[in-house]
């Protein structure tokens, strides 16, 4: 079997582009054992924790459902939280919601219908839907944008909805934005690391942003093969013209 030097020049290309590619796409093992729990506070993660909280408060932007036994008039199938914190209730106007878990904002309307007059109201305060809680991904991801998701998820979460990393993702460079009294502060993480258990998976934060760094040689290995057909139309012109 012989080559010509355009043959082995095109074998050589296409086998650096392959071996270039494979290597974005191993998975690191997974270290057996009790995960990282703890956040590193020289990756600007002070702030972050693996705790799922235990009670839940209102926050702008949810919908809730209040329902008044036997009392339709003044039952609600859904009412979004305002941007300032309330709600329009029947009878009762715009009252505060934001803070509150459910349970607390049952007991502040029924304690407000019966100051109006309704005798006995029997109140029920549910959740339809956590619409504050919104996601930013972007970055070296499969499928940038905005994602909803539950109360209790974690990053892993987020660039899963993403269709997880790009092959020209830099998964050590993964910095999440959040917003915070002080202004936004950046945290990074490793999502490698993450996989493996060996640094913290955090919770989610309503309004975060996750920004997946990009490898430049892995752009470059991309670049390249899309460029691959041109070249070999070029090498082949090249070979015919000897």
């Amino acid at each position: 079997m012989t080559f010509d030097r355009h043959g082995a020049m095109r074998m050589g290309v296409c086998g650096a582009a392959a071996l270039g590619l494979s290597a974005c796409a191993s998975t690191p093992e997974p270290v057996i054992g009790q995960a990282v729990t703890q956040p590193r506070a020289d990756l600007g993660q002070a702030g972050y924790t693996f705790q799922r909280s235990t009670t839940y408060l209102l926050r702008s932007s949810d919908r809730i459902s209040v329902n008044v036994f036997r009392e339709p008039d003044f039952s609600v199938e859904t009412v979004q939280v305002g941007v300032e914190g309330n709600v329009s209730l029947p009878m009762l106007g715009s009252i505060r919601a934001a803070g509150m878990t459910a349970l607390q904002f049952e007991q502040d309307v029924t304690r407000r219908l019966s100051a109006a007059g309704l005798k006995t109201p029997m109140v029920s305060v549910n959740i339809t839907e956590y619409a504050s809680h919104r996601v930013t991904v972007e970055g070296a991801v499969e499928a940038p944008g905005v994602f909803a998701f539950q109360p209790g998820e974690r990053l892993s979460a987020a660039i899963a909805m993403a269709r997880g990393p790009a092959r020209t993702a830099k998964t050590e460079q993964v910095a999440v934005f959040r917003e915070g009294p002080a202004g936004i502060t950046v945290a990074k993480f490793d999502y490698g690391q993450v996989r493996q258990g060996t640094m913290l998976d955090p919770i989610l934060e309503p309004g975060d942003r996750v920004v997946m760094g990009t490898d430049g040689l892995s752009v470059f290995w991309q670049d390249l093969l899309k460029a691959l057909p041109a070249f070999g139309v070029f090498a082949n012109v090249a070979v015919n013209s000897d």
